[in-house]
């Protein structure tokens, strides 16, 4: 490897460059820089640097390349270590800027940039070189451009120059064309004209005929009022006759009413003479009080004194399960850990079912008793008691949401009573219709 930090002679690192950077140069040592960037340690990188350690090569040129180019030129240690990885990645090109020969095909951008970081003797020259050398491919660039923009504008000047002279020919037809229209047109004009006159006599003809009309139509009125006159004389004979004809028909209904009044007449006296002899009372009884129903202040004690109980009583929980379907939801383990905590799982289960099977047997409600069956390594064997459902949650289902699940599916209006302490549990069976208990209730009522 050959040494290009030491500063001894035949070095280039004395050497400097007296003006700016090249554009084109100075993105080949930026991406230099980028490509050695990830093969250092973040140790290894100066401070500036070491935020743009993770970034991507080309994400790293885009964002940090003047804090790359900026330590490159004041960290002669940084600008080793991406010397040797360009001489790892570049041999031939290093290995020839070494000796002093750069390749003759090799593009002089890329030489520049390798000589920029490698710093061999005489790399000012090959960077201004490149330089100069970029300008005046930018300069043939720019008069090529220029060349091919004069020659599209020659072209469209050509073709602007053809479409004129079609535009000419075409709005040249069009004007011959409008002048035979605008002759046609004076000619149908004139006709129009003679057309006018001759309408012109045929309304006065017409207008004489109208006249002759005329007077025949009066002549007309006058026979049509007169025939008028004569059958309204004989519409007034008409009306006094059928006048005199309602009133004979009149007088023959007066004679049918009076008739029909003396029958009805007949009819109520009978009937109240029929009322007198068999004496019946007057109704005493509506429709309306035959319905069943509880009336306004007709509450008894008893009824009273259910209302004053307290959260606690059981005697609330025999209330609700005398409702008609009531069905009574247990979460089991809550109830058995409030009240007898000290057993085995297998041991509270059993005593719960049982007192439930008893339960369920007095009161006749629907019982089912849900325990959690998430803990469970297999499934329980239990035969469940006559009169009590008995379920465990799936895994990864809790009893709660099983619970919440039961009172979700019951129809709206049915009595459904949820015996459990879990506040969570109550609040969301309450929302959803269900009736909470407290574990401590049931447990004093199955005592």
């Amino acid at each position: 490897m050959v040494e290009t930090a030491g500063g001894g002679p035949g070095d280039g690192t004395a050497e400097v460059l007296d003006r700016p950077l090249p554009d084109g140069v100075r993105r080949r040592v930026v991406q230099i820089v980028s490509d050695g960037f990830g093969g250092l340690t973040v140790a290894e990188l100066p401070a500036q640097l070491r935020q743009y350690a993770r970034f991507a090569p080309n994400r790293r040129a885009k964002f940090a390349g003047n804090a790359m180019a900026a330590a490159l030129e004041t960290d002669p240690l940084f600008r080793q270590r991406i010397g040797e990885k360009f001489r790892e990645a570049q041999p031939e090109l290093s290995g020839a800027l070494d000796s002093g020969s750069p390749p003759p095909a090799a593009d002089p951008l890329d030489v520049a940039a390798a000589a920029y970081v490698l710093r061999p003797a005489g790399w000012v020259k090959l960077v201004t070189a490149a330089g100069e050398e970029a300008q005046r491919a930018d300069a043939e660039r720019a008069d090529e451009e220029s060349r091919a923009e004069l020659e599209r504008l020659r072209a469209e000047l050509a073709q602007a120059r053809e479409q004129t002279r079609a535009e000419t020919e075409r709005l040249r037809v069009e004007l011959e064309s409008a002048r035979k229209e605008a002759e046609s047109l004076h000619r149908k004009l004139r006709a129009a004209l003679s057309d006018v006159k001759r309408g012109e006599a045929a309304l006065r003809k017409a207008q004489g005929e109208m006249d002759a009309m005329r007077t025949e139509a009066q002549t007309q009125v006058s026979a049509a009022e007169s025939e008028s006159r004569r059958l309204k004389a004989r519409l007034g004979e008409a009306e006094a006759a059928l006048e005199a004809t309602r009133r004979a028909a009149r007088e023959g209904r007066s004679v049918e009413d009076m008739r029909v009044r003396l029958l009805l007449d007949t009819l109520l006296d009978a009937t109240q003479g029929l009322r007198r002899e068999l004496a019946l009372p007057p109704v005493s009884v509506r429709p309306a009080e035959t319905v069943d129903a509880v009336e306004p202040g007709r509450m008894t004690p008893k009824d009273i004194a259910a209302r004053a109980l307290s959260e606690n009583d059981p005697a609330i929980l025999d209330q609700l399960l005398a409702l008609p379907q009531a069905h009574l939801v247990v979460d089991g383990y809550n109830v058995t850990k409030t009240g007898y905590p000290q057993m085995p799982l297998e041991k509270q289960r059993l005593r719960l079912l049982g007192q439930l099977s008893a339960l369920a047997a007095q009161t006749g409600a629907e019982v089912t008793c849900v325990f959690d069956g998430a803990e469970l390594a297999a499934p329980v064997l239990l035969a469940p008691p006559r009169g009590v459902r008995v379920l465990f949650s799936k895994p990864g289902v809790t009893a709660d949401e099983l619970i919440r699940q039961l009172v979700r599916a019951e129809p709206p209006g049915r009595p459904v009573i949820v015996a459990s302490t879990d506040r969570e549990v109550a609040d969301g069976v309450a929302r959803a219709g269900a009736r909470p208990v407290a574990s401590a209730v049931l447990l004093k009522r199955l005592s």
